[in-house]
């Protein structure tokens, strides 16, 4: 279907007749001979000699401002992560800006670039790249980023060394949703760079999905993530039912099974691949020791809710002596705690949600913020604010096709719903391939698998425990070895579902699955949907 000119274009047009316009009336007050009858003045000159320079600075700041800013190479050598954005309306440009943040604040070295700033030889020297793209009207590109599309795009590049990964600004009632995003994403692949993870999509600004770009962006500073989320969630009240450690004796990290119910009874659908964002509160001691510091009464209502509930759910301020702020002006200076995300382990059929997750300890011993809410402070019965979000981009195909299920460590608690799910549906052909420490310790919902394979419901099963020995020591090992198993699975309609750790196991796989499949069968997978991954 032939489109009509771009907004963008329209506007540009409508400038230039009025411009013209302008230009008009100046020239017919110039043709008149007595228009100015006197000489400029010396303090006409003065001034005007001031306008322009007043002109030339305001225009070398707006320069120096949004000059393309490099952080230094790091002491490893390792190259600064380049952050490109591409922006009809400014928006894209300005979650770039704020990523670049975030990545500062987690001591990564970054670069920021607009899309028309790349060029081959960039892309040759750097080997980690975010891009945030915007698509305009039907599916089109914003106007800077055509000189990438017309000077880059058809060059024969080779860029095996580049990771990358996109988010895809659009609105969902165009027809191309995302287009750009997506095409930038295929052409990359197509010259041999690999994603770090599945393009994100982003429907109107989604706030769902801006904060998981953000949290993907604090496991890329090395699960960095206190920063306040940039759109904080709506929460649901749920309540903590139950939690257990799962690997007591593991060589690894506590690892807890924790299960939650509505507060309200009425328990909502979701699917299996999709998410929880939970979120966290300081545990009451460390509250009340902050309240006792600070002379203050954690009883005092404030908007409604008492000041030790909205410090529970806030990052703790540190307050100077001579600092005696009201309660109200307090709470309206705290910055909330941000989200955690976590994979849902359980199907609506089984009345609870279920959660996997690590301990995580920080550098002096306590707890991490997520899991630390969940494992260590927050009390059976008691109030955990919840709430979901759909990923499609890791739903599971239909039930009359083959499924690969391949994972490590907590991701086993995404693949284990994937698995219950095909249990429900009565969709037997499944092959699951697993990685973890210890069989004795880390085989999480082991009962489960194991009965699931007994009863004909998991059709082939491959695990490898690291720490106890045997040929291969990590799941990606074991699947490389089955690369004719796994070639045959393809040519069946298979679909490959990866959930795990996004710095080692899943580009390791991804390795794999090239090595097996070839660079056009690979993409062939991805672009018919039938390769998702779900990475941290």
């Amino acid at each position: 279907m032939k489109r009509g000119p771009s907004r963008a274009v329209l506007g540009n047009i409508a400038m230039m007749a009025l411009l013209a316009a302008l230009a008009w009336l100046l020239l017919r007050l110039h043709l008149q001979e007595d228009w100015w009858p006197g000489a400029p003045t010396a303090s006409h000159w003065r001034w005007a000699a001031g306008s322009v320079v007043a002109y030339a600075a305001v225009c070398a700041l707006l320069w120096w401002r949004g000059r393309p800013r490099d952080d230094a190479t790091r002491e490893d050598g390792q190259a600064p992560l380049l952050l490109v954005w591409a922006s009809q309306t400014g928006f894209a440009r300005q979650l770039c800006e704020r990523s670049a943040e975030v990545l500062r604040a987690a001591g990564v070295s970054v670069r920021v670039r607009g899309l028309h700033q790349v060029d081959a030889t960039l892309l040759q020297q750097t080997t980690r790249m975010l891009l945030i793209a915007s698509t305009t009207g039907e599916g089109d590109a914003p106007d800077h980023a055509l000189p990438f599309l017309r000077r880059v795009m058809p060059q024969a590049l080779a860029l095996p060394h580049l990771q990358y990964g996109v988010l895809a600004l659009g609105d969902r009632s165009y027809g191309h949703f995302c287009a750009f995003g997506h095409q930038l994403g295929a052409w990359l692949r197509r010259h041999g760079a690999h994603p770090l993870f599945d393009t994100i999509e982003v429907d109107n600004a989604d706030p769902a999905a801006l904060r998981h770009w953000q949290q993907l962006l604090g496991q890329l500073g090395g699960n960095v993530t206190e920063l306040p989320d940039w759109t904080p969630a709506q929460y649901q009240p749920w309540q903590l039912q139950s939690r257990r450690q799962v690997n007591a004796g593991s060589p690894g990290a506590a690892t807890w099974t924790v299960a939650l119910v509505p507060a309200d009874g009425v328990l909502p659908a979701w699917q299996a691949g999709d998410v929880v964002e939970i979120g966290p509160r300081h545990g009451s001691d460390e509250v009340d020791a902050w309240l006792a510091l600070h002379a203050r009464d954690g009883n005092a209502q404030v908007e409604g809710q008492s000041l030790r509930d909205w410090l529970a759910r806030s990052h703790l301020p540190v307050l100077p002596d001579s600092v005696h702020a009201g309660d109200a002006a307090l709470v309206a200076a705290l910055k909330p705690l941000p989200h955690r995300e976590y994979s849902i382990a359980s199907t609506p059929a089984e009345g609870q949600v279920l959660l996997l997750l690590r301990r995580l300890l920080r550098p002096d011993g306590t707890p991490g913020l997520g899991s630390g809410w969940l494992c260590d402070h927050a009390t059976l019965g008691g109030r955990i604010d919840l709430r979901f979000r759909s990923n499609p981009n890791f739903h599971a195909p239909s039930p009359d096709a083959p499924l690969i299920l391949i994972g490590n460590g907590t991701g086993i608690a995404g693949l284990r719903a994937h698995l219950r799910a095909r249990v429900e549906q009565g969709a037997a052909r499944n092959w699951l391939l697993f990685g973890e420490r210890t069989a004795a310790h880390d085989f999480h919902f082991g009962d489960d698998i194991l009965g699931w394979q007994r009863a004909g419901m998991i059709a082939r099963l491959d695990t490898v425990f690291s720490r106890d020995g045997g040929v291969h020591r990590y799941v990606q090992d074991r699947l490389l070895a089955e690369l004719d198993t796994l070639r045959q699975w393809v040519r069946d309609g298979a679909t490959i579902l990866v959930c795990g750790s996004l710095q080692g196991m899943a580009p390791a796989v991804d390795a794999v699955i090239e090595q097996a499949l070839g660079h056009e069968g690979k993409e062939a997978l991805i672009v018919a949907g039938r390769y998702r991954r779900d990475v941290y």
